[in-house]
């Protein structure tokens, strides 16, 4: 699949689930003109068949290659890192839960989800897009996850879409920090993720972050009950210039990484 392609349907879907993004991307790119992405995320279990060697082989097969590994323990999360040498390629961010450091009740429900995933599914590129592949879980399934970790109950309702996409503020011509552009999106209305301070991260670890809290939407569970549940978020991102290479940064910041997790926490 091509790159160009595989973003499109990403963002296509990523806009239907995650209501404001597309009304925020418009307004940044009416005042200032064609919007660079910085980086796309990607969620999933570190069990087979969805784990995240399974899922990274559709971004090798784009031609990109890992560039750093992360650790999030608090979180119980490990990541990767990817980069590709295409002008304009957006770096992509793919993490994976692990799972043994969960409880029992939650280790439990996550192996019965991934249960009845069909690996076949799995080898296509359009996983990334694919939702979830299993069953509705059930709204006390859900919550209890969520309890213990906000992680395993966005993946357990929403499944594999793209967790975020982010607005490269190195890219735009208008806005002069990533504070200015964080002003502005407040001002059209969308709440922002405070954890940690708005603007996560310094030029002294080269990279600021940033986002909005991720919007709820009515969810219907496995037992007919609807609740509201987080879905996905916007995060705007500015790199500082490596001094040991001499180029832009290309990776992420632990410690600011975590506080940007927190973007899809329920706020009720």
């Amino acid at each position: 699949m091509e790159m160009a392609a595989f973003l499109d349907e990403l963002w296509n879907d990523y806009c239907r689930i995650a209501p404001g993004v597309k009304a925020i991307h418009d307004a940044v790119a009416a005042r200032d003109g064609a919007i660079v992405n910085d980086h796309v995320a990607f969620r999933t279990f570190d069990l087979a068949p969805v784990g995240l060697a399974a899922l990274e082989r559709h971004i090798l097969a784009l031609g990109y290659r890992r560039f750093s590994p992360y650790e999030f323990p608090a979180k119980k999360l490990r990541a990767f890192g990817y980069v590709h040498d295409a002008p304009g390629a957006p770096r992509v961010f793919l993490s994976e839960l692990k799972t043994a450091e969960l409880s029992p009740f939650a280790q439990e429900a996550i192996r019965g989800l991934v249960a009845q995933v069909d690996p076949a599914r799995v080898e296509r590129p359009d996983v990334m897009w694919a939702g979830p592949l299993w069953e509705p879980v059930a709204r006390e399934t859900w919550e209890k996850l969520a309890a213990e970790s906000e992680y395993a109950g966005w993946m357990a309702v929403w499944g594999f879409h793209a967790n975020h996409f982010t607005i490269g503020v190195n890219h735009l011509r208008t806005f002069d920090s990533l504070q200015a552009l964080l002003d502005f999106v407040e001002e059209l209305g969308h709440p922002l993720n405070e954890a940690g301070g708005r603007v996560k991260g310094s030029p002294d670890v080269l990279l600021e972050q940033g986002s909005t809290v991720a919007a709820e939407v009515d969810v219907r569970f496995a037992n007919g009950e609807t609740a509201k549940v987080p879905s996905c978020y916007y995060e705007f991102a500015r790199r500082y210039e490596d001094p040991a290479t001499g180029r832009i940064y290309d990776g992420f910041v632990a410690a600011s990484a975590d506080k940007i997790f927190e973007s899809t926490d329920r706020r009720t």
